[in-house]
């Protein structure tokens, strides 16, 4: 019988090596379209600026902006590419002179074409539709009263339309129709940056309360009562905003140019106090 000898390796045997471990990849949160809704006050209108200054600083990317009135000459001059930076500066060397145009009073004392080749001039021409952010300009249609956002066409005709207020400027005739201040109907256009796509809306209250000593003369008068009409529907409009920032401009008139300074630190000193609560509603509307 013959033996047949089997060699048997007695080296252990090799495991394959383990997997490594990948960390879970964490989902980058997706931010919510924040909408500027920028409200209408004449001369306060400055303190947006601040606003505006403070959001870029802390680094709060706004989507879309949306303006009525006064908030539409800087909504406008913003979404055109203009920085907070840039906006002071101009409003620096803003001459009243440049964008008022006396009228022999029939429908309004102002006519309001220098406003509108103020906003071309500075806007470089561009359309509404044209701009680098979203823009929405509202104003009211006088035949019926409704609200009217125009999103697209002449910039510097949306804005002086936006800005006729009755009986100081003329009414402003686009296509068939005439339009006034869109302040009658949205002193703050916080459900307009809705309909334009905003996801959150920071609304920016520069409106003045009603004078406790209403003057005599008839155009004062005729202010007051703009002033108390735009009060409650300002209300109503607020309320939908998540954010609302509101500037103290005591003291500060709505035809005071002069303190345009003084303006635009009250919008930066009202926009760092709600930078709080304006970072917290952006975290809780992120995906």
């Amino acid at each position: 019988m013959s033996l047949v000898l089997v060699a048997c390796s007695t080296a252990p045997v090799s495991k394959a090596p383990e997997p490594p471990v990948v960390p879970p990849v964490k989902a980058t949160p997706v931010l919510p379209r924040v909408g500027l809704a920028l409200g209408g006050g004449a001369a306060r209108g400055f303190a947006h600026i601040g606003v505006i200054q403070v959001l870029e600083e802390q680094g709060i990317k706004v989507d879309l902006v949306a303006g009525t009135s006064a908030g539409s000459l800087v909504a406008a001059l913003y979404a055109s590419g203009m920085t907070g930076r840039e906006l002071a500066k101009l409003a620096d060397s803003m001459d009243e002179g440049a964008i008022t145009d006396w009228a022999f009073p029939t429908r309004g004392l102002i006519r309001g074409e220098a406003l509108a080749r103020y906003v071309r001039e500075k806007t470089g021409g561009k359309l509404i539709e044209q701009m680098k952010l979203p823009l929405g300009i509202v104003a009211t249609d006088l035949s019926d009263g409704s609200g009217a956002l125009f999103r697209r066409g002449d910039t510097g005709t949306a804005v002086r339309a936006s800005s006729s207020v009755p009986a100081v400027f003329q009414p402003v005739k686009i296509g068939v129709h005439e339009y006034v201040d869109g302040g009658l109907v949205a002193p703050v256009p916080v459900r307009y940056a809705r309909q334009m796509g905003a996801e959150l809306v920071v609304g920016v209250d520069i409106s003045s309360p009603p004078d406790k000593n209403p003057p005599g003369d008839a155009m004062r008068m005729l202010l007051q009562t703009f002033s108390i009409m735009g009060r409650s529907i300002n209300n109503f409009e607020l309320s939908e905003a998540d954010v609302v920032i509101r500037p103290k401009l005591d003291g500060v008139g709505s035809a005071d140019f002069a303190a345009r300074r003084q303006s635009i630190q009250a919008g930066r000193d009202a926009a760092n106090l709600m930078m709080p609560q304006l970072r917290a509603r952006i975290e809780a509307k992120s995906k």
